[in-house]
């Protein structure tokens, strides 16, 4: 997996609508409403793989603003140590499974990673579920600041459709390789 980090924080992107932007954008965090505190709400380390699902935000209304998440390392840690697959993996019962899912506040899944044309590449980026338990967590204790890179997305976006990928390549958020801190705490 590969993000944007520092010693305290980590970035994930999600993409919403411009009233759930708005309000998280206005009060530092998300607010219920509009945000559903009752969803599972997903999120993903890679800049790209987030273009990939939202069209570089000019995918559908619900979409159309592109957040950068910073959260505590502390707490993207503590959901991967309380997650569980998204689906079956070999060799594991369905039993097992459910037994897991049922026990776990997080999902996660794997899919292949995105290149500046969107087409998969051979390794794959990491999609983090969160549930009731983890969504709370999320909003009211890791969420550490809220950026809109809209623009961003939509300047790589232009550069990529003028195949000036050095260019778009140069735009990209920094993401390198992550390792857990495995801190207990969860903020």
């Amino acid at each position: 997996m590969r993000a944007v980090f520092d010693d305290k924080t980590i970035r994930v992107y999600q993409a919403y609508s411009d009233a759930i932007a708005d309000s998280a954008l206005a009060n530092g965090t998300f607010a219920s409403p509009p945000f559903k505190m009752e969803r599972m709400t997903w999120v993903k380390p890679s800049f790209l793989w987030m273009m990939y699902r939202a069209g570089w935000g000019l995918k559908d209304p619900g979409q159309t603003h592109i957040l950068a998440i910073d959260i505590s390392r502390a707490g993207f840690d503590w959901a991967l140590a309380n997650s569980c697959p998204s689906h079956p993996t070999p060799g594991i019962s369905q039993q097992e499974w459910e037994r897991q899912k049922h026990q776990s506040p997080v999902r996660i899944q794997w899919d292949p990673e995105r290149d500046l044309r969107l087409q998969p590449l051979s390794h794959h980026a990491i999609q983090i579920g969160l549930g009731r338990q983890a969504v709370a967590l999320y909003v009211n204790e890791w969420i550490q600041r809220i950026s809109d890179v809209t623009s961003l997305a939509h300047e790589v976006h232009a550069l990529v459709e003028k195949e000036k990928f050095d260019e778009a390549r140069a735009a990209l958020p920094k993401e390198i390789p992550y390792s857990p801190q495995m801190a207990s705490a969860t903020n």
